[in-house]
């Protein structure tokens, strides 16, 4: 499953507390434009993040490179990936098809994505995004993409009961300029975006962005371009022996937000779930057993 493994990215954040004043100066001017600013020359990358040309040299070594241009061709690699589509993704696959049930196949590939995505979290962003999401002052705005909207529609479904002031916008719809007239600075969107990355959501958020709001954003392992103007960004592995990508990782991750920030409402958070029960035993909207 050379997809999953871990990318350069992911290297690179583990080694930050390790690296030298030079290096880590390097590895952020790295990060900032990933995986674009090492696709150039090895004096270009030293020059733009103000370093020296024997500095690039000992990162890459450190990242496990046996040189500059072995680093280049895994970053090629990754944009590769980055651009997939399914019949492509699908093709990958039956190439390298292990042998074993696809139940088994599958499985293995989701609990090594969940396993990978655990492993490089940072817990205080996670928290960070829960207690932002959680914020009752703040109006909170979930976006979801073509496929994504489905995930982001999971969220507004629970948000909406455990706070107030939820909105769920639409990338996909023409009207989505119109919800941005109501975001003020300080408020909560929730961006969910994965490889083909969609242009109308980093538009939305850029616009998000400039109007002051804070950007929590899920996204795949190599990060979608809103990750540059994310609060909080959190990946998620997504690699599985399919045609199309897993989001059983970032529902894992949605689910423990749910339930973080119904924790941290709960006193409120209870007394709408009171009154929601209410209504639906009024309007007679489940059966009830006796």
């Amino acid at each position: 499953m050379a997809e999953a493994a871990q990318t350069i990215s992911d290297h690179i954040h583990k080694m930050l507390d390790d690296l030298t004043r030079a290096e880590r100066q390097l590895a952020l001017s790295v990060l900032e434009t990933y995986p674009a600013s090492g696709l150039g020359p090895l004096t270009a990358l030293a020059k733009d993040a103000g370093v020296s040309v024997p500095t690039v040299a000992r990162m890459v070594q450190k990242l496990g490179y046996k040189g500059y241009p072995e680093f280049q061709a895994a970053l090629r690699e990754e944009l590769k990936a980055k651009v997939k589509t399914p019949i492509a993704k699908h093709d990958t696959w039956a190439e390298a098809a292990p042998s074993g049930h696809i139940l088994n196949r599958f499985t293995e590939a989701v609990i090594e994505n969940i396993r990978l995505t655990l492993g490089q979290i940072d817990p205080s962003a996670f928290d960070h995004a829960c207690n932002l999401m959680a914020d009752v002052d703040r109006h909170l705005f979930i976006v979801g993409g073509r496929i994504t909207h489905t995930l982001a529609e999971y969220l507004f479904l629970h948000m909406q009961v455990i706070r107030p002031d939820v909105t769920h916008v639409q990338s996909t719809s023409n009207t989505w300029p119109h919800y941005l007239l109501n975001a003020k600075e300080g408020d909560v969107f929730v961006v969910f975006d994965v490889r083909r990355y969609e242009n109308n959501t980093l538009k939305l958020a850029e616009l998000a962005h400039e109007r002051g709001a804070q950007i929590i954003l899920m996204t795949d392992q190599w990060r979608s371009p809103v990750h540059q103007l994310a609060t909080v960004c959190l990946s998620n592995r997504i690699v599985v022996p399919s045609a199309w990508d897993s989001a059983t990782t970032t529902m894992l991750l949605l689910e423990t937000m749910i339930s973080a920030a119904q924790t941290l409402n709960w006193t409120q958070t209870k007394a709408r779930i009171e009154e929601l029960e209410d209504m639906f035993d009024q309007t007679k909207l489940f059966r009830k057993f006796t």
